[in-house]
């Protein structure tokens, strides 16, 4: 599998997709780029994408503190 120069997978076209506009998780480029987030390896992982938007926000708040200390 080759990436392109925004090192997206060639193979991304068919992943999910979360769409943070409507809520709907979408298989491929439905939506434009800024409504979209993924890509995920299965539509499961793309339901669950604003949690995982939640943790990765935290963890990256929590070793910002710790680096600022």
């Amino acid at each position: 599998m080759t990436s392109d120069e925004y090192g997206i997978t060639q193979d991304a076209e068919h992943k999910y997709w979360y769409n943070m506009k409507t809520g709907e998780v979408e298989q491929g480029f439905l939506s434009p780029a800024p409504n979209r987030v993924g890509p995920f390896d299965t539509r499961d992982e793309a339901e669950h994408a604003l949690e995982k938007l939640r943790e990765n926000s935290a963890k990256w708040a929590e070793e910002d503190a710790a680096d600022n200390r």
